[in-house]
């Protein structure tokens, strides 16, 4: 790594945090390229959404909300810029008419971070998007999945359509590309279709978290359920920004009451520490229903949290090396 340049973001302590292109918390704008440890990507689409649509802007609100991103985590120390080279490779391609299209060049372009060695961590779009990520990254076998939700996202179907974002992680476990005895979803609630809008996810072996069972089991027991479930093996954190209570993230195509404080879902994926991260997402940040940026800028921290323990991954498996 001596040979190699290091990427640094810009120091806003020396560049005021308003000047400046806006790029994923002020780290340079790269290329794809065998240098790079963490690419941070856009993925500007929502043709999968359901209701309300704008997720597809998305990204370029939680780039401009990340300037107020610092380096330091303030809890575990972790510095992942210090860490690791960590760039913007700015937005997979995206055609706005063509659905299936897209979820193709959008698994392209995942193919290309994963084969040149970086990890991705990316904004989205609505949540379909993790189902073309993982298809890019997935190469190895079935990798493990921490899931912050709303909604278990495993419908086979929705309006006679099998690719949208009630449907990412059905397609995703009929692929092998996770391996469901391995995920954990967090956080699910809110009224449903039907009776069985979950059970897919359970009858496959899903750890499944509601907030009903979240606030029975407090917050260390379910961290201690994931370590448990998700083990030492490769795995992949998706975040729904609709996991939060809407008090934290009114600026979503579906908020539903009752869910996950910005505190505690922080703590929980700083507790990811340790854990062999393999990258992650936010996704369902959509600007038109709250242009106050509010719900950008927690997309913005929890995109830094899961930046943190993935370069914390990274540096341990490259001690390994």
């Amino acid at each position: 790594m001596n040979d190699i340049p290091r990427l640094k973001p810009l120091d806003s302590a020396v560049v005021p945090r308003f000047s400046a292109i806006a790029t994923f918390m002020r780290t340079p704008a790269v290329e794809i390229t065998p240098t790079l440890d963490v690419a941070l990507v856009g993925v500007p689409f929502d043709l999968g959404t359901t209701f309300r649509a704008g997720s597809r802007h998305g990204p370029a609100q939680i780039r401009e909300m990340s300037r107020l991103i610092r380096q330091v985590n303030p809890t575990n120390g972790i510095a992942p810029f210090r860490i690791c080279n960590v760039g913007d490779v700015g937005d997979a391609p995206v055609n706005p008419l063509d659905l299936m299209g897209s979820i193709d060049s959008i698994t392209a372009f995942f193919e290309r971070i994963h084969a040149a060695g970086a990890a991705p961590i990316s904004a989205g779009g609505d949540h379909t998007v993790t189902y073309p990520i993982l298809r890019g990254i997935a190469k190895d076998g079935p990798i493990g999945l921490i899931h912050f939700d709303a909604h278990a996202d495993t419908l086979d179907e929705l309006l006679g359509n099998r690719v949208n974002h009630a449907t990412p992680f059905r397609r995703a476990v009929e692929e092998n590309l996770i391996d469901p005895k391995r995920v954990v979803q967090i956080g699910l609630r809110g009224t449903r279709y039907g009776d069985d809008d979950i059970r897919y996810g359970q009858d496959v072996g899903m750890r499944v978290i509601t907030m009903d069972d979240y606030e029975a089991m407090g917050r260390a027991k379910v961290i201690d359920e994931i370590r448990r479930v998700v083990g030492d093996r490769p795995a992949y954190v998706t975040f729904d920004i609709d996991g939060l209570d809407p008090v934290f993230a009114i600026g979503t195509g579906v908020p539903e009451p009752g869910g996950l404080s910005m505190r505690d879902s922080q703590v929980i994926i700083r507790s990811l520490a340790g854990m062999n991260i393999v990258g992650g997402d936010v996704c369902e940040v959509a600007p038109p229903l709250d242009p106050t940026g509010h719900t950008a800028l927690n997309a913005a921290n929890l995109m830094f949290e899961i930046l943190c323990v993935t370069a914390d991954a990274i540096q341990r498996r490259k001690r390994r090396t």
